[in-house]
């Protein structure tokens, strides 16, 4: 089966947004007393960031580079995260409900953006309407079938347990621990089966024909509504890929440009093979972009904090880099490969700056990568003004308000960093080649027809030297691209093209970006 993945989406630098921690707009009354803004995050605590919040920093997000923006889900819920729906058809009173929405979205596309949303179609919160008709009603409710109850329930013997006691949650636990599988232990001891047995997350019984009519429509709402695409939660726990084809066929007759994105940490060429999504988050390039340039600066006790990078996240210098990114690209489709979600932070992972033990080094190493490479970038927010950030939920930081507190350095790096790839077409659309790769030093090309584009990367304390033919630059004037946080070239290390040979130094920890004039 062919890849069609919309056209605009590899032009497109991504921002995350998790909207309780942006921003806040007086516009959006708040209905009590909130966390305060500046408080470090607590799991269940409500910093008040609104959708007019966003459209108040959309300007701020246009200075920036950014094009397109990823919402972390913004439904009804009684979540701070909203991961919890309570209903798929409204957006939260407490972010401004459906208006503020439409005003973010004509806000957005006037400003030649996109938007996506984050759907979570495999569990919803225990506030979800059909959920509490079975709480309150048993066996005799018409939505029985929507979930996995217990036998015991639909023979009407017992009632769900939605709100646990500490002894259920005991029990619970000592199944898990004794080995049952995950969602049924819940399912036993409260009555429904709940994702990861946690009792706010019933899970929804995709089989039922109504469940997955009800998730489509959810899906084809939005997008007549406006929005340009998904990001799907945890894809992989719905295993059904008729489910994924039909989702996918829904959402392109209502917008045929809409993007798809499922959140799955592993390489699985499966998923995007053109008949469910057109990207995955790519969390197998964050791990060997974080394992290669922090070096010493990896922090090995937040590392382990995390389930997926304690066990991936190794750290690699440039030759095992090259063979990674080597493996990742020659795993997909070519067409996948360049619409890749590459993501360096996320709600769900400590803040890259973090994980490398404060480094800004590292973190701007990081960036030149991930925006010269294939794919398509997305900064989470903050990481830009060098916001940190732990595990969850302390890499939920409500942003700073006052200018004073950024790194302002950090800031203008990013925004050339971006820069650079707004004014390539070969850092969007064209091929990569690795040219270096040795000791700590990673170079790369990037190709579109007579534009080429060279990114040194030296992740080592000492300067590097290279030395390279490159055939795609003979005959050809070459520029080096500075602006601010990249040092560029050292005195008597400047680029030297000599027919195809290559020459020029790299300072440590430091990169260099060569462009055809």
């Amino acid at each position: 089966m062919s890849v069609d993945s919309p056209a605009w989406v590899r032009d497109a630098v991504f921002y995350q947004v998790f909207p309780d921690r942006f921003a806040s707009s007086l516009r959006v009354p708040k209905p009590g007393p909130l966390e305060p803004w500046s408080a470090p995050p607590t799991s269940s605590g409500f910093k008040g960031g609104d959708l007019l919040g966003i459209v108040d920093r959309l300007g701020y997000l246009g200075d920036l580079g950014v094009t397109a923006l990823y919402l972390t889900p913004i439904f009804t819920s009684a979540s701070n995260h909203r991961y919890h729906t309570d209903d798929y058809f409204s957006v939260d009173p407490l972010l401004g409900g459906d208006a503020a929405l439409r005003e973010l979205i004509d806000a957005v596309h006037a400003r030649g953006m996109q938007i996506v949303l984050d759907g979570v179609f495999n569990h919803t919160g225990r506030g979800f309407w059909p959920f509490h008709h079975v709480v309150e009603t048993g066996a005799a409710s018409p939505y029985r079938g929507w979930f996995h109850l217990d036998e015991a329930v639909l023979s009407g013997e017992r009632h769900l347990r939605a709100d646990p006691t500490p002894d259920e949650m005991a029990e619970i636990d000592r199944l898990r621990g004794e080995g049952t599988p995950s969602g049924l232990a819940s399912q036993q001891v409260l009555g429904y089966r709940a994702w990861w047995d946690l009792p706010a997350l019933p899970k929804l019984n995709i089989d039922e024909p109504r469940v997955r009519e009800m998730l489509f429509s959810v899906a084809e709402h939005w997008l007549r509504y406006g929005i340009d695409g998904w990001r799907l939660d945890v894809p992989e726990e719905i295993d059904d890929p008729d489910f994924w084809r039909e989702f996918r066929h829904r959402v392109r007759t209502v917008n045929p440009d809409a993007y798809i994105v499922g959140e799955i940490w592993r390489v699985a060429p499966e998923w995007v093979s053109g008949d469910r999504f057109d990207a995955l988050m790519n969390y197998p390039l964050t791990e060997a972009i974080l394992g290669f340039v922090t070096g010493r600066h990896l922090d090995r006790r937040i590392l382990g904090f995390h389930h997926e990078y304690s066990e991936h996240v190794r750290p690699m210098d440039a030759a095992a880099f090259a063979s990674r990114l080597d493996e990742l690209h020659r795993a997909y489709d070519p067409d996948v490969v360049a619409v890749q979600f590459d993501l360096l932070s996320s709600h769900d992972t400590p803040r890259f700056v973090t994980l490398a033990g404060g480094d800004r080094a590292s973190l701007r190493l990081a960036t030149l990568l991930q925006m010269t490479l294939t794919g398509v970038p997305c900064i989470y927010y903050g990481d830009e003004v060098g916001m940190e950030g732990g595990p969850d939920p302390d890499c939920r930081r409500a942003f700073p308000l006052d200018p004073a507190t950024w790194d302002a350095d950090l800031l203008g790096f990013f925004r050339g960093a971006v820069a650079l790839r707004t004014a390539r077409p070969a850092l969007r659309r064209g091929a990569q080649r690795p040219v270096v790769a040795a000791g700590a030093c990673h170079v790369h090309v990037r190709t579109l027809d007579r534009e080429a584009v060279v990114v040194a990367v030296n992740a080592s304390e000492d300067e590097a030297r290279v030395a390279v033919d490159v055939p795609e630059l003979a005959g050809r004037a070459l520029a080096e691209e500075r602006w601010n946080g990249l040092g560029g070239t050292p005195a008597g290390g400047e680029a030297a093209l000599d027919g195809a040979r290559l020459t020029f130094a790299v300072r440590p920890r430091d990169g260099v970006v060569l462009a055809t004039a």
